[in-house]
């Protein structure tokens, strides 16, 4: 029988890379992706789309004060609440910028606020995840 061909996991340079030099500014409206220029930045955007019982500051449709979330890696659901401990709950891009960048993103011009590519989660989860790929 022909052997398989063996695959490693080592990862692309990081040469060059800079999440705010080469993504831009987190959360923000001024995007092509879709809700961009709504007038709400990016992160209430997927708070408003993934939180249950949303609750928004004043009479703003954009600041997301509250809220609940079925976080998708610890299968909780974990209370949202804006202020101090709101980053109980983070924004977390699926494919981490830094892996994008690793695997050819620098040659394309997609925008890093697409909402297919963010989702609400866990606040530790997400910081336990950092910039791996997702095998890792």
């Amino acid at each position: 029988m022909p052997s398989l061909p063996r695959f490693c996991s080592l990862a692309a340079s990081k040469a060059g890379y800079d999440r705010v030099k080469n993504f831009g500014a987190a959360w923000t409206d001024n995007t092509s992706a879709p809700g961009g220029h709504n007038h709400c930045d990016t992160r209430d955007d997927i708070l408003k789309r993934d939180l249950k019982d949303v609750k928004f500051e004043g009479t703003s449709k954009c600041l997301v004060a509250s809220g609940t979330v079925a976080d998708p890696y610890t299968g909780k659901n974990i209370a949202f609440q804006r202020g101090p401990k709101s980053s109980a709950v983070q924004i977390d891009h699926l494919v981490a910028l830094s892996d994008a960048w690793q695997t050819g993103a620098q040659q394309l011009l997609q925008d890093h606020n697409d909402p297919l590519n963010l989702v609400a989660a866990d606040g530790p989860a997400n910081m336990g995840k950092g910039d791996k790929d997702a095998a890792s």
